[in-house]
């Protein structure tokens, strides 16, 4: 799996701003200090989490499109500083989506071809209740089976069904995850993590200083 195939458009602000306030503690004029990383920067961001060192890493903020599948955002919802600004939504568009891309490559072709014959049924009566409306048919019963078929694609599609989103997040809950999922039996999740070390000065996450 591809890092552009999972993460893409990624911004990273308040880097040297968030090392220089690491430096706060220590100094008794802050106009005289600056963004240098240094050796006590890196044993700062790589002390232990939870201690309370790595904190000026909350500052080092991330924006990018992170593409998961349903198996995987369940997951990723754990992390509370990982936060949603926008995605795609199955609730409103589940039946306009392109099933023969929309799938990781571990969801059973069988499954996909069901998804496939119940959206296309789903679009069929969409039509017949547009014509009986335009011609001033009653349309309740319909419109409930319509409610009812919408509802059958929403509860089968399966997990590997993906989703890109825009999300933010940050060094110090990257870290987190990092330690957490690098060697995730999940896919997606392995490939967000290698896309986690080419970050600028992804050391401070992973602990491995280059």
């Amino acid at each position: 799996m591809k890092i552009e195939d999972v993460v893409n458009n990624v911004n990273v602000y308040g880097l040297e701003d968030s090392v220089r306030g690491a430096k706060f503690s220590m100094a008794v004029d802050v106009n005289a200090i600056d963004g240098t990383i240094t050796e006590t920067t890196h044993r700062l961001a790589n002390s232990p989490m939870g201690s309370g060192h790595d904190n000026f890493m909350n500052g080092i903020i991330v924006q990018f499109d992170l593409t998961f599948t349903n198996k995987a955002w369940v997951e990723a919802e754990r992390y509370h500083f990982f936060d949603f600004v926008s995605s795609q939504s199955t609730m409103h568009r589940i039946t306009k989506f392109d099933l023969d891309k929309a799938y990781i490559e571990y969801t059973d072709p069988r499954i996909i071809e069901i998804m496939k014959e119940k959206v296309r049924e789903y679009n069929e009566l969409q039509n017949t209740l547009k014509k009986k409306q335009e011609e001033g048919q009653d349309t309740s019963e319909l419109r409930q089976d319509l409610t009812r078929r919408y509802l059958e694609i929403l509860y089968s599609n399966p997990a590997g069904f993906k989703i890109t989103a825009r999300m933010t997040t940050n060094y110090r809950q990257l870290k987190t995850m990092y330690i957490q999922r690098k060697d995730h039996r999940l896919p997606e999740w392995r490939t967000f993590c290698k896309w986690i070390e080419t970050l600028p000065y992804s050391e401070f996450i992973t602990n491995t200083q280059k």
